[in-house]
């Protein structure tokens, strides 16, 4: 391979760690002369977002909401407001499968404090009367978010984290960059252009974990201006008297939801894919499908224990040509 060509396929990262994981943004070295600092740059936007975003932060955007809302409309920036809306059409699209007023619930089981716990069922009734969609009010024309008792909160940890990669991904392309990969925790991924100047563009390639063989990887997904989002209870979780709890709760019983090893969505946007795969994981296969079917734009892999206690079931949508391809 000559000079020219093995510099057009190096591919350069720059890193940053915030939102509790490491954002990086991977462009190839011959395609742009100052692709870390724009990298660098954008990704001064994820810091300034955890800011806004955090559900720990009493001075976050969250965090003046969730204190504030119950006594009354609160004000969001528009930007905000539009993602509350996103994340609130969700809701209602997957049945409150995907839902950011779960905080106290997330809270009960101790997983908000990474310190999983089995809750009493009198805590567990306590926090599910915060839970749900209909108890938080969005007022587009004045641009307020309000909650219709005491005790709610929201969290968007399911959405944020793709949010930001939008954000990034919106900022590279404006100075210029237009070919690049960006992922927050592995689990979030957007794809933009190509990673090589060789040839015939090539798709980014993201490599989906084998559940049942740690380390090794069962297939790719190929992401053409697209993102990913995966979703598994292995991320976080904790046993008690032999079961494993998992830190994705289903928002509809107050439960660890069960029967999905992993769901990862191909979306439009980052922020889409996040959200959809924390919903399909609660949902389970056949309503993810259906979810699918309705919705040409996402796609999905979704990774099941086999029926017969052995090995993985794996069901797909949405994925056409070489989106999708097993080792």
């Amino acid at each position: 391979m000559k000079e020219d060509e093995l510099s057009a396929n190096l591919l350069i990262r720059v890193s940053r760690q915030a939102m509790a994981a490491e954002f990086e943004v991977c462009f190839p070295a011959g395609k742009c002369e100052n692709g870390t600092h724009l990298a660098l740059e954008a990704l001064d936007r994820v810091e300034s977002l955890e800011g806004q975003l955090s559900y720990f932060l009493p001075t976050s955007e969250i965090g003046r909401i969730n204190r504030l809302a119950a006594d009354g409309p609160v004000e969001a920036e528009p930007w905000l407001l539009d993602l509350l809306r996103l994340a609130m059409r969700l809701c209602a699209e997957t049945g409150g499968a995907y839902d950011i007023t779960s905080a106290p619930l997330w809270e009960a089981w101790g997983f908000a404090r990474r310190n999983g716990k089995i809750p009493s069922e009198t805590q567990q009734t306590e926090a599910r009367q915060y839970v749900g969609g209909h108890l938080v009010e969005l007022d587009p024309e004045r641009r307020t978010v309000r909650f219709r008792k005491p005790g709610v909160r929201i969290n968007l940890g399911g959405i944020g984290k793709g949010y930001a990669l939008d954000v990034c991904a919106e900022r590279l392309l404006a100075l210029g960059m237009t070919d690049f990969l960006l992922h927050g925790g592995q689990s979030s991924v957007l794809g933009r252009g190509s990673p090589t100047d060789a040839g015939r563009p090539q798709p980014w390639e993201v490599g989906l974990p084998n559940p049942g063989q740690p380390g090794r990887r069962l297939g790719v997904v190929r992401l053409r201006d697209r993102a990913l989002g995966t979703s598994g209870g292995q991320f976080q979780s904790f046993r008690h008297r032999g079961r494993r709890y998992g830190h994705i709760l289903d928002p509809r019983s107050g439960m660890p939801a069960e029967g999905v090893l992993s769901a990862t969505v191909t979306a439009p946007t980052a922020a889409l894919a996040d959200a959809l795969s924390t919903a399909f994981y609660v949902l389970g296969p056949q309503p993810s499908l259906e979810y699918c079917r309705t919705h040409p734009e996402i796609g999905m892999v979704m990774l099941c224990p086999g029926r017969r206690g052995s090995g993985v079931e794996i069901h797909t949508a949405g994925l056409d040509g070489d989106a999708w391809a097993m080792d």
